[in-house]
């Protein structure tokens, strides 16, 4: 038999089973659809790791204070970082910043809003890796003159007026008292120091210690090293040089390796178990394959003895119920990368991130076409192992 005509006869019979060659692929269906989510959430997980610490210095340290064995808070301060600057060897820059909340009044706001506010230091910006979309970032003038000058992340600027530059040289309330808006920064959409830029307005330190927060704040030290290689030993020296000024307390020491690490680790697990379900579901869907297979050659006995009556081999009987295995399970991949581009808004919805690929829908294809022929191979071989005589007399 020509190879054109076993694709007819699969045709045949794939096109007059239409419903039972659907249910035949459900399982499959689930499978690609979950395969191709996968992907896309690793994928996804991946990039989010990669923008949330794009800002951040490699070298970066964050120091913050943890507890204090006597119950009294301590508060580090410039002197501190300073101090760290001096006595640790390998610091190329430090700074120190706190966060607050406050409400938010000004632009196109009806009713005022909270919005995370940090006072910061001049060289915050450079530290961080912040870009500005317009304006210049605060300098030590604003913080030593405690004036009432801020800087807005995007997301702020567009919530607030708008757009970067109606916000540009505005005027914005923060806890009733009015602040120069002297710039906005680029999207930067990730975290630096626990702080999410785009979400953030950013106003001089000492301006926020007198109208804001008072002296009631927990800063955060942020200190760089000149070496990648030696973050390690300046966490050590850091924490050795702490102890000297405060023997009582702990502080949290980490750098952005540590952060990045603990977040693509966290990614990777959650890919880890997704690609158990997506196996899981592909078995069962080629389990249902399997079974429906068996029967159809159950059915199909006597069309088997026919075929083979008039000469077919047992390869080409073997090749018919593959084909037909395999065709059926490209119906299922493909309902299945349909299925996943559907339920990828539904997804999204839940702040999870999704990089759908048209290498995700490749792969979930093959999956799918694989796992039905593997599943369909033991009943085709047992159709083409059928004697003719029997399959002939068979009920």
């Amino acid at each position: 038999m020509r190879l054109s005509e076993i694709f007819r006869l699969v045709w045949l019979n794939l096109s007059q089973n239409k419903f039972k060659v659907i249910l035949t692929s459900i399982g499959i269906v689930a499978g690609s659809a979950t395969i191709m989510m996968v992907l896309a959430i690793g994928t996804g997980g991946r990039e989010e790791v990669a923008e949330q610490f794009k800002n951040l210095n490699a070298g970066a340290v964050d120091i913050s204070y943890e507890e204090n064995v006597v119950n009294e808070k301590v508060t580090l301060t410039y002197e501190d970082a300073e101090n760290l600057m001096l006595f640790v060897p390998e610091i190329s820059d430090a700074t120190i910043s706190y966060s607050a909340t406050a409400s938010v009044e000004g632009g196109e706001l009806d009713t005022s809003s909270y919005y995370t506010v940090a006072g910061v230091l001049h060289n915050y910006g450079t530290i961080s890796n912040l870009g500005m979309a317009i304006g210049e970032f605060l300098t030590e003038e604003n913080n030593q003159n405690k004036e009432k000058i801020c800087i807005l992340g995007s997301a702020v600027a567009n919530a607030v007026f708008g757009s970067a530059y109606n916000a540009y040289d505005n005027t914005l309330y923060i806890d009733d008292r009015a602040y120069v808006v002297g710039g906005v920064l680029s999207e930067m959409g990730s975290v630096a120091s626990g702080i999410s830029p785009d979400q953030t307005v950013f106003i001089p330190y000492e301006t926020g210690i007198k109208y804001i927060t008072g002296n009631d704040i927990s800063p955060t030290i942020t200190v760089i090293a000149d070496d990648v290689e030696a973050v390690e030993s300046v966490m050590a020296d850091v924490e050795s040089e702490l102890k000297e000024s405060y023997p009582n307390t702990a502080f949290t020491i980490s750098d952005a390796g540590s952060k990045m690490e603990a977040a693509s680790a966290s990614n990777e697990t959650l890919t880890l178990l997704l690609i158990s379900m997506a196996v899981i579901v592909f078995i069962v869907g080629g389990i249902g394959i399997m079974n429906v297979l068996f029967v159809t050659v159950k059915e199909r006995t006597n069309e088997i003895g026919i075929l083979k009556a008039i000469g077919c081999s047992r390869k080409e009987i073997l090749l018919e119920f593959l084909l037909e295995a395999g065709c059926t399970s490209l119906v299922g991949g493909v309902l299945g990368v349909l299925l996943a581009l559907a339920v990828t808004p539904v997804v999204e919805l839940f702040s999870v991130r999704v990089e759908l690929s048209v290498q995700g829908a490749v792969l979930s294809l093959l999956f799918g076409v694989i796992t039905g022929s593997i599943f369909g191979f033991y009943p085709a071989y047992k159709a083409s192992r059928l004697v003719p005589v029997v399959a002939l007399n068979q009920e």
